[in-house]
C-alpha cells in the first residue's frame, strides 16, 4: 500500500491507494455484512478497508453463508419430511413448509455469520 499525504488546513491526511482492485461481486449476504460493518463495526470496517481485505472478506462471507443456508435447508427439510413426495401430493403445503425452513435457515446464518 502506497501512502502519500495531502495537507488540508493544519493537518496532513493520508492519501490511501488500494492495491487490490479486484472487481469481484458478492451477493445478498456480502451486502448485508458490508452494511452491518459500516453501521455497527466501524473500526473493523476501516481496518479491513485499509488493509485492502474488505472485498475478500465480503466474498468469503457470502460464499460461506450461501453454502450454510443450503446445508441447513436440506437438513431441516429432511428432518421434517419435506420431500418430493409431499411436493407431488400437496404442493401448497410443501411451498409453505419450504418457505418456513428457508426463513429459519437464513435467520440462523444471519446470527452466526453476518451479525457476529
Amino acid at each position: 500500500m502506497n501512502i502519500s499525504y495531502v495537507k488540508q488546513g493544519d493537518y496532513l491526511l493520508p492519501n490511501l491507494e488500494l492495491q487490490n482492485n479486484t472487481h469481484s461481486s458478492f451477493g445478498k449476504y456480502g451486502l448485508l455484512r458490508l452494511n452491518y460493518l459500516k453501521e455497527n463495526k466501524k473500526i473493523e470496517y476501516r481496518e479491513l478497508l485499509m488493509k485492502d481485505e474488505l472485498t475478500n472478506h465480503l466474498i468469503d462471507i457470502d460464499k460461506t453463508a450461501t453454502k450454510r443456508v443450503e446445508m441447513i435447508i436440506n437438513s431441516l427439510a429432511e428432518e421434517k419430511n419435506v420431500d418430493e413426495d409431499l411436493k407431488a401430493t400437496d404442493q401448497m403445503k410443501w411451498v409453505g413448509l419450504m418457505n418456513n425452513i428457508k426463513s429459519q435457515a437464513e435467520e440462523i446464518v444471519l446470527y452466526e455469520l453476518i451479525y457476529d
